[in-house]
This record gives C-alpha cells, sequence and structure tokens, in this order.
C-alpha cells in the first residue's frame, strides 16, 4: 500500500459538509465509494481529509490522504476517478507522499474567505450570501485587524465540540471590495467549527453600526458564544488554501 495525498475541490451545495454521516451524502463518502470501486470493490478504504467543512461549505482548495495499491498510471487514474465524481467535485492532482504524511495535522494553515454580494446577481447569487443593508468597511476590517491580538476565540465556537482548546492563530484577516462582491479573507493555523460564520456574523453587526469596535472586542474576552452576532449562511463561506511544509 502506498500513501497518496490527492488536491480537490467541491461545491458543497448538496452536502452535508466533508466527513461521514449517517443518513446524509458527504464529500468524503462519496469520494470513498469511487475509490472503492476503482480499485476493485476494496471495501476498508478511509481517506482522511485536511480538516471538516460543514453543511453547504464550499473548497477551493482541500487535500485529503489515503492509502492505496501502487497506482501505475496516475494521469489515468485521475482521469477515471473524475470521470466517476459528479460534475460538482474535482480532482484536481495528487502525488505519492511518505506513509508518515497526515493531510489534517500536517497543515500549518489554512485560509477561508467568505464572500458576499449587496445586489442581486443571477450569476453570484448561488455560491455568495446576498445582503442588501449598508456596511462600513473600514468598521469592519478594524475589527478584522483586531482578531490578530487574539487568542482564544470561545465566542465564535460552537458551544459542545470536541476540542481540547478554543485557541487559534490568526496570520491574516481582512475585507475587501472587489467588482461586485464583497470578500473576508482570514488565515490561521487552526480554525474552531462554526468560527468564521460567527466572526463575519458579529463583524456585520459592526458595519451595520449595532456595535462598535471597543464592544467586538468585548464580545471576545467575554469567550460566550451567545454575546457574539448570528452565524452567516454556509454558501458564501470558502476553503481557499491549504499550506503544507511541503507536500510535493
Amino acid at each position: 500500500m502506498k500513501r497518496y495525498l490527492f488536491q480537490i475541490s467541491f461545491d458543497g451545495t448538496k452536502y452535508h459538509g466533508w466527513q461521514i454521516q449517517n443518513n446524509a451524502i458527504t464529500i468524503q463518502e462519496v469520494i470513498q465509494k469511487c475509490l472503492s470501486t476503482l480499485n476493485e470493490g476494496i471495501s476498508n478504504i478511509n481517506i482522511v481529509g485536511c480538516g471538516r467543512t460543514d453543511t453547504g461549505v464550499h473548497a477551493e482548495e482541500f487535500f485529503f490522504h489515503v492509502d492505496l495499491p501502487a497506482i501505475n498510471d496516475m494521469s489515468i487514474f485521475k482521469f477515471q476517478l473524475n470521470q466517476m465524481l459528479p460534475l460538482d467535485i474535482a480532482i484536481n492532482n495528487f502525488w505519492l507522499v511518505g506513509k508518515d504524511f497526515h493531510a489534517r495535522f500536517g497543515a500549518i494553515s489554512r485560509t477561508y474567505q467568505y464572500r458576499i454580494i449587496q445586489r442581486k446577481d443571477p450569476f453570484l447569487q448561488q455560491m455568495n450570501t446576498f445582503i442588501s443593508h449598508d456596511l462600513d468597511i473600514d468598521v469592519m476590517n478594524s475589527c478584522a485587524e483586531k482578531l490578530m491580538d487574539f487568542k482564544d476565540f470561545t465566542s465564535f465556537s460552537k458551544v459542545h465540540t470536541d476540542v481540547n482548546n478554543f485557541n487559534c492563530e490568526i496570520y491574516s484577516s481582512f475585507w475587501l471590495k472587489k467588482d461586485k462582491q464583497l470578500i473576508f479573507t482570514i488565515k490561521a493555523n487552526r480554525f474552531l467549527r462554526n468560527m468564521v460564520r460567527a466572526i463575519v456574523g458579529t463583524m456585520l453587526m459592526a458595519g451595520k453600526n449595532k456595535i462598535d469596535l471597543n464592544r467586538f472586542c468585548e464580545i471576545i474576552n467575554e469567550k460566550n458564544r451567545s454575546s457574539a452576532g448570528a452565524s452567516v449562511s454556509a454558501k458564501g463561506l470558502f476553503l481557499t488554501n491549504v499550506e503544507y511544509p511541503s507536500y510535493e
């Protein structure tokens, strides 16, 4: 058996996230079934993702590792796997890696974007969140910048979650207006469940002048999820980059 690292992208609209669940279709399940078919029905194939995504969240770049029998022609294998997968999941590339490589624990950073449109657009509305209110992007950028001063993000995490701590190191965080879109980009060493959507929901409160920068910081310090804003819709959230020391 050899270990391979796959780089993929997917539209998460029709799926209940990455992780296999009972009675719900997920990205992991669909890929594992296709890999099993390609490997003559091997039933114990288990792919390990670089993280979890919630229901409806998309990924422009996502990685998983898997142990498979040696693949003789990787280009043919990639073509066959893409042919079997639905149109909303794509295999972009894959590599042979060492047996100790781990797609989740080997990642040193992840980058997410949250994408908003502020006027109706039939070509963007399926994968962007529509918000008609005027938003103060300068205040929202001040909040985004302040995030890098904190480590504990309990206020932006789901209450019942299986983590040892709520500490994250945020490397960059900013809003940018681009054409018809308002895009929030955040890069960190790790993310808590629902974290980005809760952060965006709280920053939108600032953008609508419902809270100021001082209150935003107080919310983080309170370490209480009920203090923060409501989570925004999943459909505007994209995992855009996962960084490894080296995976080629």
